[in-house]
């Protein structure tokens, strides 16, 4: 009998830790921060700190985990959806038609073969880099030694109307199409690749963050962030807290989302879920 009560206790733990792994995960909101007149349209990370673009007041700030200021970079022209690399920050200068670089204080601006018209967004991954001209309806990517221009104006495959944000990543460069209201993302020569948020009735598709399994996407006037796997499955949806995003990243492996209207940073991590919302809205 003994031998019986311990064979299903075991049983019973092993059921546990089952169930226990198994419980879902989702991005569940951890804290706010507020900003001081502060309106941020972009966001990046540079040697632990965090630095975000205030196009309204033509600067950059650097700002701690409270939200306070600790460093001020003035005189730029609405910066916008901004990336850093190497000790550096890339700057797209939407009123100045460039990209500066700014490094230890000292500023310099991107060499182009092309012209920009508003550039919009910056990517940089070692010696590439990725530019969202606005304007223009291109991308304009390099490997490192040249410089390749695709897209146009339209609503088909590889087209964009405004593209505003862009992400590099290993294999592909990812288009935060905005006017489009979706998520295109092209191979290194400029190819079409795939396609996805085109069902979600997206308004202004303005920044993106892509990881090494999820696809960040902020719908800016429908005030709420979605979240796909990279074939295009959407796996979460999060509005609580979000008032006119315009950028997002993971930092810390927690997920910073910043929201324009009302100058506040809202952190969330993802953790397991007893009921995932999803879930809860389907049942009421």
């Amino acid at each position: 009998m003994k031998y019986i009560y311990i064979v299903l206790f075991g049983a019973l733990l092993v059921i546990s830790c089952k169930q226990k792994e198994s419980l879902p995960k989702e991005w569940v909101l951890a804290k706010s921060i507020q900003l001081n007149e502060v309106n941020p349209i972009g966001i990046t990370e540079l040697n632990g700190k965090l630095w975000l673009s205030d196009g309204d007041h033509n600067r950059l700030v650097q700002i701690d985990g409270e939200g306070n200021i600790e460093q001020t970079i003035d005189s730029l022209e609405r910066p916008m959806h901004i990336d850093a690399a190497e000790e550096t920050i890339y700057i797209p200068q939407y009123g100045a038609d460039n990209i500066v670089m700014l490094r230890s204080g000292e500023r310099g601006v991107l060499s182009l073969t092309d012209s920009l018209d508003a550039p919009a967004g910056v990517s940089v991954l070692g010696r590439e880099k990725a530019i969202a001209d606005f304007y223009s309806n291109r991308i304009l990517y390099s490997d490192g030694n040249n410089w390749i221009s695709f897209g146009k104006e339209g609503k088909a495959k590889g087209e964009f109307y405004y593209p505003t944000d862009v992400q590099i990543t290993d294999s592909l460069i990812w288009v935060a199409d905005a006017y489009n209201n979706r998520v295109q993302a092209f191979d290194k020569k400029g190819n079409f690749v795939k396609i996805m948020g085109q069902d979600q009735k997206m308004n202004a598709a303005t920044g993106i963050f892509v990881s090494d399994t999820e696809v960040f996407v902020t719908d800016f006037e429908n005030d709420r962030i979605l979240i796909f796997d990279h074939d295009g499955n959407l796996q979460q949806e999060i509005s609580e807290h979000i008032e006119k995003a315009t950028d997002l990243m993971i930092f810390n492996a927690q997920l910073y989302v910043i929201n324009y209207r009302n100058g506040e940073i809202n952190v969330f991590d993802f953790a397991e879920v007893t009921q995932p919302k999803g879930a809860q809205e389907n049942k009421e």
